[in-house]
């Protein structure tokens, strides 16, 4: 039976959601990006399986996707999401509890899972919420938490750093700091939603739609995951830029926590695949900057176009599919997210091979961009498409 939903407001909703996605995404997920340096130089990690870490995760993420897709029941739907908010602590703690490779990538696929029920679960129970309460089913302001999260997790890393602390201590560090998050989660969930009305379950997208979407997201998530693995490394592999790389990561999280209401304003002028075209279109940019211009300021202002296109993308697909999917929104955003999490196994694993034997980040950074200019072209013709 569903719970009644007039005890919590939307902000509690949106709030709760913000600090999950902290949790399960900006803790579980993104606190291995500033922390990769330290584990390379005091634990002995390579380039190489600092990336096969990564695609372990978005393996885990790709299995909560697939499940999320699977199960039709609202009760379960909602169970999982709850599930992995504790568990999110768990895993992140753990990656200081040991300097076993094969308990890092238990570490990191779980963690992947977390970051499916946050992402997933958690949207689709928002959204939903947010229909059926008479609210605007945008996903901008839930979506903050994908900013915050990158924050809080730079932050931390910095001050730690600053304190002389370990990469080890500062995993626990990271798994204390999550206790904050996990209270108003937990305590704001979105209640269990109601059996679908028989019309709005039998709405759905066409195939030809899906199928681009799909083919654009992948685009969209290899373009995400290389800058968000190896934004830190790719700064402090510069000589000039050695010990800069926190600074980088930061001004990625403080571009995409407000770049979610631009992103949504731009769509309602534009439309959703137009300021997608747009947002594709900027974060090429920002990926080539690295290249085409060397020093911290370069360097800086990729980081800060990134943060700020790759919260658009995210937000404005995954909105868009489940506006088209009313009856179970976030079913339809973990198939769609299957292609995106396919991107995030192998361009990680890829572009750490390939920067070992080319000794730079240049080629796998032109390779994303070609990658992400294939996106585009798919996102032009579900543009005309809808036309």
């Amino acid at each position: 039976m569903a719970e009644p939903e007039f005890r919590l407001r939307a902000w509690q909703v949106l709030l709760g959601g913000i600090c999950a996605l902290v949790l399960t995404i900006g803790l579980a997920r993104f606190a291995y990006t500033p922390l990769l340096p330290q584990m390379q130089a005091q634990a002995g990690l390579g380039v190489a399986d600092g990336g096969l870490l990564a695609a372990i995760n978005y393996a885990g993420y790709m299995s909560g996707a697939l499940l999320a897709a699977w199960i039709e029941s609202p009760t379960w739907r909602q169970r999982l999401y709850s599930w992995g908010l504790p568990t999110a602590l768990v895993i992140t703690a753990l990656m200081g509890w040991s300097t076993s490779f094969g308990a890092w990538a238990l570490s990191r696929y779980v963690g992947g899972l977390c970051g499916a029920a946050g992402m997933l679960l958690g949207s689709g129970l928002v959204q939903g919420w947010l229909i059926r309460s008479g609210h605007r089913p945008e996903l901008g302001i839930y979506f903050i938490g994908l900013g915050l999260g990158i924050v809080v997790s730079a932050l931390g890393a910095m001050g730690m750093t600053q304190w002389d602390l370990g990469w080890t201590a500062q995993w626990q560090g990271f798994a204390l700091l999550g206790l904050v998050f996990l209270i108003p989660a937990w305590a704001w969930r979105p209640p269990v939603p109601p059996p679908a009305a028989k019309a709005a379950s039998d709405a759905a997208p066409s195939r030809r739609w899906m199928a681009l979407m799909v083919a654009a997201y992948f685009c969209a998530g290899w373009g995400f995951v290389v800058n968000a693995t190896f934004t830190v490394a790719i700064v402090e592999a510069q000589p000039l830029l050695a010990g800069q790389g926190p600074w980088a990561w930061l001004l990625v999280g403080l571009s995409a926590t407000p770049a979610v209401f631009v992103w949504d304003r731009i769509a309602r002028r534009t439309g959703d695949v137009g300021a997608l075209l747009i947002a594709f279109g900027v974060q090429i940019f920002a990926v080539l900057l690295p290249i085409l211009a060397s020093g911290l300021v370069a360097a800086l202002a990729g980081a800060l176009l990134y943060g700020a296109t790759f919260i658009g993308i995210v937000s404005l697909t995954l909105a868009l599919v489940g506006r088209h999917s009313p009856a179970n929104p976030g079913k339809a955003m973990a198939r769609l997210t299957l292609s995106y999490g396919m991107a995030q196994i192998s361009a990680p694993a890829l572009t750490g091979r390939m920067v070992e034997a080319g000794g730079g980040f240049d080629v796998a950074l032109w390779l994303t961009a070609a990658v992400m200019a294939a996106g585009m072209a798919c996102l032009a013709a579900l543009l005309r498409e809808s036309r």
